[in-house]
């Protein structure tokens, strides 16, 4: 289900609701881009450390915006069975107030997306506002200290229009007539009501339904008792749950302490910290500690898949749709304890139609891929099917190993932990690539001539020398054996003692301490002749 910012509130209750009853919850995103390009040196690369990863992730993530939420509410009805709500949430940052937020548009990332089908009408149009808690925090202080104002070009040609209707209307108008202003949608509800209140002192004002608002000539008398009324709806606390928007049901994600299901899910956590939360803190081990106490429960079905695959006879897929296709294809069609898995029926549509790359689909493939692995390595554990219908907690048990461990994109670790130690680098052996009549030669060059044969990642370590890093062992053994003897470049296992410049740079500086002690103590020992 589709669902933007004229229909976020009304819904909300119910998702809230929703959200208490689940078992556990998939949950997927779409970005305006994934790895900024500024600066040149951001891209993620193999040589980096999960920390030094997170520094350049947390500079993309600053820079993009997130376009699609995707949430998939998987409630254990009864038995096996489990009804899902997918949704879809279309985002667009807060315009409210003193908040005007910029972001960057990947051209690849819009591309692909509209290949894909995404509606960036929806996204801008009719996406839902959000904000994180420093956000909220400084529009807080704005509306205190009544410095609030529109800064939306859009909300502006609103509000003088409005103003310029009620303008012309009060001044034939006699005490307690009203009018109605139309054609609102969103926090344009509350900056037509601030605007009014500021501008006239002898109106009062309320929402009527979703998109109007009813305007009353007042007496100063009776304006004042409105103000003080607890039922005024412009209260702060009534703006700023609205100027929340979707940040709102993000809170409600955090109370409800579901398990957290996603796939390949790390750039998803970042954005989840930095636009709902917090700002990304330069600290990595600040930003685990964070998440964790946030979501206590993450489970990624990439690491989860990308284990079993060594384990069970399934096909080598990465793609989240060919991995449920794959693990539908291999669970038993016959066994009774198999999950069952329904979509509501005023969330049906997926039950009809494919939709990759769309948050809301992806979002109910992650949690339906969690339930038939878990089911697998349930009934694997034991050696036959499971006797009886397994319970959410015993498949959770199944999964036990994999809990909060999330998969780590191109890196030396396989993993994240996001409740202890991340466990120690695992790297294929560092080349080191020797250049030998063949000038001007960069790492691109380098990376040129390679990738035909395989993949590596590749930094410059002198003038003549590149170090090569590869996340497949078979690929350094590839480069070994077919640069052997190739007149140009000679790839050899890099030896730190050998071709560290800082070791080479201490052995020569030690060589010449050596060689002037020497002469020192030559010199300083020979005969002195009296004249």
């Amino acid at each position: 289900m589709d669902v933007g910012a004229a229909g976020f509130e009304r819904r909300l209750p119910r998702l809230r609701g929703l959200l208490r009853r689940a078992a556990f919850l998939g949950l997927d995103m779409e970005f305006t881009g994934l790895h900024s390009a500024f600066p040149q040196n951001n891209k993620p690369s193999l040589f980096d450390s999960p920390a030094e990863w997170y520094l350049k992730a947390r500079r993309s993530v600053q820079r993009f915006t997130v376009s699609q939420f995707g949430l998939a509410i998987f409630s254990n009805e009864n038995s096996n069975k489990y009804v899902v709500h997918s949704y879809n949430f279309f985002l667009f940052p807060s315009t409210f107030g003193v908040m005007d937020a910029e972001f960057t548009l990947s051209a690849s990332s819009i591309q692909f997306l509209s290949h894909y089908g995404f509606d960036y009408n929806k996204f801008l149009k009719d996406g839902i506002p959000y904000m994180n808690e420093l956000q909220e925090k400084s529009l807080s202080q704005h509306l205190l200290a009544g410095s609030w104002k529109v800064c939306s070009v859009l909300d502006r040609d609103k509000m003088k229009k409005a103003i310029d209707e009620v303008t012309c209307w009060i001044a034939a108008a006699e005490e307690e007539e009203t009018m109605i202003l139309q054609d609102l949608s969103g926090i344009q509800m509350f900056e037509v009501q601030l605007v009014l209140r500021r501008a006239l002192k002898n109106v009062w004002t309320q929402p009527l339904g979703d998109n109007e608002v009813i305007v009353k000539k007042v007496s100063p008398q009776h304006r004042w008792l409105l103000e003080n009324s607890s039922h005024d709806s412009c209260q702060k606390e009534l703006i700023l749950m609205s100027a929340r928007g979707f940040t709102n049901l993000f809170q409600a994600l955090v109370k409800a302490k579901k398990p957290l299901v996603g796939h390949n899910m790390l750039m998803d956590l970042l954005h989840l910290h930095d636009k709902f939360y917090k700002p990304l803190p330069e600290s990595y081990e600040e930003f685990k500690r964070n998440i964790h106490s946030l979501f206590p429960v993450l489970i990624d079905t990439k690491t989860v898949t990308k284990s079993i695959w060594k384990k069970y006879p399934l096909p080598r897929v990465s793609n989240l749709l060919e991995v449920y296709e794959a693990l539908c294809s291999n669970l038993n069609p016959t066994d009774p304890t198999c999950p069952v898995i329904v979509l509501a029926s005023d969330c049906s549509r997926y039950a009809e139609k494919k939709s990759p790359h769309e948050a809301g689909y992806d979002a109910f493939l992650c949690g339906s891929v969690l339930l038939k692995v878990a089911h697998l390595l349930l009934c694997r554990s034991t050696g036959v099917a499971a006797e009886a219908d397994p319970s959410f907690s015993e498949y959770l048990g199944a999964l036990v190993k994999y809990l909060n461990k999330v998969h780590f994109i191109r890196g030396g670790v396989s993993s994240i932990n996001f409740s202890g130690v991340d466990a120690p680098c695992r790297r294929s052996p560092l080349l080191v690539v020797c250049v030998q009549g063949w000038r001007g030669l960069n790492e691109r060059h380098i990376y040129q001539e390679l990738k035909a044969l395989c993949r590596f990642d590749v930094k410059r370590l002198s003038e003549n020398q590149f170090i090569l890093l590869s996340s497949k062992f078979k690929h350094a053994r590839l480069a070994l054996r077919d640069y052997k003897d190739h007149p140009n470049l000679q790839i050899s296992l890099y030896r730190h003692w050998r071709h560290s410049p800082h070791v080479n740079c201490l052995l020569q500086v030690s060589s010449i301490v050596a060689l002037w002690s020497l002469l020192a103590f030559i010199l300083g020992g020979a005969p002195c002749h009296s004249v």
